[in-house]
């Protein structure tokens, strides 16, 4: 196992190492951030003066070796948006995001597993259906209309919930079901035919003729033989929401995360921002990634780690 994590984590260090520097040529290549810093008025001197100021009229491979000076001690620079170090401002807003993130998937998880459950036991009656037609709904609706819509309704004419902001749950509650949406849809399709998998197994009716108990057998041995391909699911929807898909649902809800901050860098052409910000997101997917193996390894004892 300690072979194994050594070289997760030699090829983490990579992975992490060439987003960085993919992403340095890009946002080089996508605009020039002073014309967006300066007035329209602005005269071509105050131009170069500014491209000088911070270091953009230097050849690309010198800006590239400072960068990668830098980015090495975790140095990003300052942000040409709001003058402050860039690796700040993101580490700033990920509480706020692993916050609305976490707990979107804890609402996914906990409502689609016995919805699936459900639905396998009742195969093609009224209860299956309407799961199925209520996981669809979850995957095809818009993100960013649901969130209108929830506003609407919950926020504006029942006054239950705020329509914007941080701090309370009553600010978290409504970008939380809106980004549950679509990962409750998935979940609960896989968790159904994953069930039927093993529902229909030899294993089963064997428990079933030891007398066990039939809650039991469901939770104990279809559901935990099923879990992989939820457990695979699952972290892949907390994955991407950590790796920006949460970009909707704080723009419809004004919630402070890094995803938003990643937008409005983007839009600012603020480059040290955006390198920040992929920075910390590829790091958080590849630590994702080697947590989920180990999560695995602990569900089914036939994984193992050479």
């Amino acid at each position: 196992m300690t072979n194994y994590l050594i070289r997760r984590l030699l090829w983490s260090v990579l992975v992490v190492v060439g987003v960085s520097l993919v992403v340095f040529f890009v946002t080089h290549a996508i605009g020039d951030p002073v014309r967006i810093m300066l007035p329209l008025e602005a005269s071509q001197e105050e131009y170069l003066t500014m491209r000088h100021a911070w270091g953009f009229d230097d050849p690309l491979y010198v800006q590239f070796w400072r960068f990668a000076v830098k980015a090495a001690r975790g140095d990003f620079g300052d942000s040409l948006w709001q003058r402050t170090p860039a690796l700040a401002l993101v580490i700033d807003r990920l509480p706020a995001s692993f916050l609305l993130s976490f707990v979107a998937i804890a609402l996914a998880i906990l409502s689609s597993i016995p919805l699936g459950i459900l639905a396998s036991l009742r195969l093609r009656s009224l209860l299956d259906r309407l799961c199925v037609m209520g996981s669809l709904l979850g995957v095809c609706i818009p993100v960013f209309w649901l969130g209108i819509m929830l506003i609407m309704f919950f926020a504006v004419d029942l006054g239950w919930f705020y329509t914007s902001g941080y701090g309370t749950w009553k600010h978290l509650v409504l970008p939380a079901v809106t980004l549950a949406a679509l990962p409750m849809g998935r979940i609960t399709q896989i968790v159904r035919s994953s069930m039927l998998d093993e529902l229909h197994r030899q294993y089963m009716t064997t428990a079933r003729a030891k007398g066990l108990a039939e809650g039991y057998i469901i939770v104990r041995h279809a559901l935990k033989n099923a879990a992989i391909p939820i457990v695979t699911l699952a972290a892949w929807e907390l994955t991407r929401m950590l790796a920006g898909y949460t970009i909707i649902v704080e723009k419809v809800f004004a919630w402070p995360g890094f995803g938003l901050l990643a937008m409005q860098a983007i839009e600012r052409h603020d480059l040290p921002l955006i390198q920040a910000d992929v920075f910390v997101v590829a790091l958080i997917v590849v630590v994702l990634n080697i947590v989920i193996d180990f999560v695995y390894a602990a569900l089914d004892p036939r994984v193992r780690f050479e």
